[in-house]
């Protein structure tokens, strides 16, 4: 039986980054690579009913006693735009504390005093990327434990719940529930296998919106501009310099929202700024959006109707009102964890998951941790004891009736 270690380390080889600006589905080809294989691997474990629909989704089932629930383990495949997740170059450090040298060719440390994660995983098996790309545990850490969970019961047999695995693609850009069969899915509930830090149950989340500003300007030879030019650039830093400072994420933690500008490109013709707008509380959120709205009017009341268009979508809502009716799944994953020897820990997600949306749409689905750290990033790791542990975490959560 392949460990979870050897599963992940296979899993990261694949580039499945997804892409926010693309309109297929799945939003880049590549992440079928990993789906088709994911479905050749369950196949050879038994898992009979694997498969792999048109938009990159894939299924399977463990069929356990019809006298239990039937529970789900979700995750996604696909990894952040935020870095690249080409060419990952994976290894295993032993960390005993202190800074680790990812590249020496190039300077490149992961220091202890910038990530304090480390500290508390001292004595541990740390896995991490040359510095040059994100690892990925983002989610393939939650894919690895979930298929090396299922590969876990189809061997060692016994009483346990029926298993229906589904994984994602296009998480990290907001469609990863996009084409999720729910119905089909067949869970009475499920799990995303998607949070981070060893012992994190989650279940809160924020609201979410995206907003896209776009500014109209007009280029005139600066020889001859006075009184002419509009340079859209200068006008999309004032639209930016209206939002409130104190509210962009590296002034904010716990339950405090942000507005984060994620992409701006610009010329004196027109300009272009991407933000995502979260808030925990449903008020709070509106309110975000409110601000946005009115610093957008004041804008085109200022240099003329039209100047700037602004494009607010609503992505995801806060899962918490879905799951408190079913707490009892999120105490199930509690005792799991307490059993395996892991604290368990309830937080909010400073972000969002599949699980959101499937929550919504009448799937209980809170968010589980896999132990990896620093996501989205060049500095991105995992210890592989937390990854077994994650395995066994899931087991229980399939077995302890």
């Amino acid at each position: 039986m392949k460990t979870v270690t050897e599963r992940f380390l296979h899993y990261v080889s694949f580039d499945t980054q997804s892409d926010e600006n693309s309109t297929s589905c799945p939003t880049t080809e590549k992440q079928k690579l990993l789906a088709k294989a994911l479905v050749e691997e369950m196949k050879e474990m038994g898992i009979s009913d694997a498969r792999m629909t048109d938009s990159g989704y894939v299924y399977g089932t463990v069929p356990g006693d019809p006298e239990l629930p039937t529970i789900g383990l979700i995750a996604h495949m696909d990894t952040s735009p935020d870095a690249s997740g080409a060419n990952v170059k994976a290894s295993i450090v032993s960390y005993q504390g202190g800074d680790i040298c990812l590249n020496p060719e190039k300077g490149i440390f992961l220091r202890e005093k910038d990530y304090e994660s480390l500290t508390r995983n001292r004595g541990k098996n740390l896995i991490v990327t040359d510095g040059t790309t994100l690892l990925g545990a983002d989610d393939k850490a939650g894919v690895a434990e979930i298929m090396t969970a299922a590969d876990t019961l189809l061997r060692q047999g016994g009483r346990h719940a029926t298993l229906k695995i589904g994984f994602t693609p296009d998480e990290e850009v907001g469609q990863g529930a996009d084409g999720f069969d729910v119905p089909g899915f067949g869970a009475d509930y499920a799990y995303t296998v998607d949070g981070g830090t060893l012992g994190e149950i989650e279940y809160e989340n924020f609201n979410a919106a995206d907003a896209k500003v776009v500014i109209h300007g007009l280029n005139i030879h600066p020889g001859s501009a006075k009184d002419k030019m509009v340079n859209s650039q200068l006008i999309a830093m004032e639209f930016a310099g209206l939002l409130p400072v104190q509210q962009r994420p590296e002034y904010t933690q716990g339950y405090e929202g942000f507005f984060h500008l994620t992409q701006m490109r610009g010329e004196v013709e027109e300009s272009q700024l991407h933000y995502i707008i979260r808030d925990h509380d449903s008020e709070n959120f509106a309110r975000k959006k409110a601000v946005m709205t009115e610093a957008a009017r004041f804008i085109n009341e200022k240099y003329g109707a039209g100047t700037l268009e602004l494009t607010i979508q609503d992505s995801y809502y806060n899962m918490k009102k879905c799951i408190e009716p079913h707490m009892y799944v999120v105490e199930r994953a509690k005792a799991a964890m307490a059993a395996v020897g892991m604290e368990p820990r309830e937080v909010p997600i400073r972000g969002g998951t599949d699980g959101a949306r499937l929550s919504y749409e009448g799937l209980p689905c809170p968010n589980l941790c896999t132990g990896g750290e620093n996501y989205h990033g060049r500095f991105e790791y995992i210890p592989v004891e937390d990854m077994e542990q994650c395995v066994q975490m899931l087991v229980e959560i399939l077995t302890a009736f």
